[in-house]
């Protein structure tokens, strides 16, 4: 069947070929494409093709998508904007429950919810799309810009996240994904990787969250995460105050933090810029220290971070200001007025029933301290002898795009 291409006229919409978007002058137009757009989605066929025009579009309940092979796309993040700033029902700005699904050159803002969601699918694209708050870093912003969840086989490239008060790119319990190119800023968690198997997380800017990249297995999951690439990204100045709600697990992440690996195992974090994240440029850690009790989990989930592999990142500057009056304590006791924490710090939680150890293997960094989490950070270790160790590359994920 050839693609339905479904489009309303440039100069319906009031376009004058410029690269704004349109004003107010377009309004009249702009609420009657608003309506034919959800119709076009309620109504849409396998290979539909559905174009979004340059303009700005508001909407006061969510959109949804329930067909496979579907390719919505506008003009550019910047020329077509789906605005939910006055939304009155609907959990997510944009909805998605579909497989071989494009997204491509729009925005979504204001959403009062998750900006996009995407959930069980496979084949899923998400190119050039920005997810924003426009009113900048809010605890009633939604909790995530960018979010497919359950899916596979997934690319999201070339978008931009700014605002979520949880993710502003987020990948969970997902499998074989690529996240590559992206800006995530002003988020609380940057980009986020999430109970999810095999991930190539590459070329991306984090700038100006509370966390820039985390690599996360969470505890009430079924599925856990592993074999995780984080390479030539630039992971800079993550110091927005965390303004996560109260409760939630990206609430614990400190102010300052850079890449953060989080109960994980299987991780390679190399070729990254990362620098200048107050509270530390790396983090390796256990659910335990974000408070967690074993109260309920899955039979599959491991706390304890092992098999880390840092090396051939270029670090810089951070660990001068830390959150939280724990860390600040530490960082006072061991470093002094002055000081700064090295580039990792370690919680210090490790299973001590396996023979060999966590495994956290770290090269090319001004060092680690070892926090004792569990012995109320009372007696934090500096010694780099037991994270002289290498482990095997990762492979490079594939992903499967028939």
């Amino acid at each position: 069947m050839l693609a339905t291409v479904v489009a309303i006229a440039l100069a319906a919409c009031g376009d004058t070929g410029s690269d704004h978007v349109p004003t107010a002058s377009v309004a009249e137009g702009d609420a009657a494409f608003a309506q034919t757009l959800r119709e076009r989605l309620l109504d849409a066929r396998p290979g539909d093709v559905i174009e979004v025009p340059p303009g700005r579009y508001s909407f006061d309940r969510s959109l949804s998508l329930r067909v496979d092979d579907v390719t919505l796309r506008g003009a550019g993040h910047d020329r077509s904007v789906l605005s939910f700033k006055g939304q009155k029902a609907g959990a997510e700005g944009l909805l998605v429950n579909a497989s071989r699904f494009t997204i491509e050159n729009l925005a979504i803002e204001d959403a009062r919810g998750d900006g996009l969601k995407i959930n069980e699918g496979e084949h899923i694209t998400i190119r050039g799309v920005r997810v924003e708050w426009t009113g900048g870093p809010d605890t009633g912003n939604g909790g995530y810009g960018i979010y497919p969840v359950k899916t596979r086989n997934v690319l999201v490239e070339d978008s931009i996240a700014i605002g979520a008060s949880d993710a502003g790119i987020y990948v969970g319990q997902s499998r074989d994904v690529i996240v590559r190119n992206n800006r995530a800023e002003y988020n609380v968690a940057g980009i986020e990787i999430e109970n999810t198997v095999n991930a190539d997380v590459h070329d991306n800017v984090a700038t100006n969250n509370t966390g820039g990249i985390l690599v996360f297995n969470m505890p009430a999951l079924e599925q856990p995460g592993g074999n995780i690439r984080v390479f030539r990204n630039q992971v800079v100045a993550n110091n927005t105050a965390n303004f996560g709600a109260k409760g939630t697990p990206v609430a614990s992440v400190p102010a300052g933090s850079g890449l953060v690996i989080n109960s994980n195992d299987d991780v390679e974090i190399f070729d990254n810029d990362i620098k200048d994240n107050r509270t530390a440029n790396i983090i390796v850690s256990s659910v335990y220290s974000t408070g967690y009790k074993d109260d309920s989990r899955s039979e599959s989930f491991d706390p304890y971070p092992e098999r880390i592999f840092v090396h051939g990142n270029r670090l810089s500057g951070g660990g001068d200001a830390p959150d939280g009056l724990d860390l600040k304590a530490l960082k006072l006791a061991v470093y002094g007025l002055g000081g700064r924490f090295p580039d990792v710090l370690w919680d210090g939680y490790f299973n001590a029933g396996r023979e060999d150890g966590p495994q956290i293997c770290l090269h090319d960094v001004s060092g680690v301290i070892n926090a004792d989490g569990p012995g109320g950070y009372k007696s934090p270790s500096r010694d780099t002898a037991a994270f002289d160790c290498r482990l095997p590359s990762l492979p490079e994920v594939d992903l499967q795009r028939g």
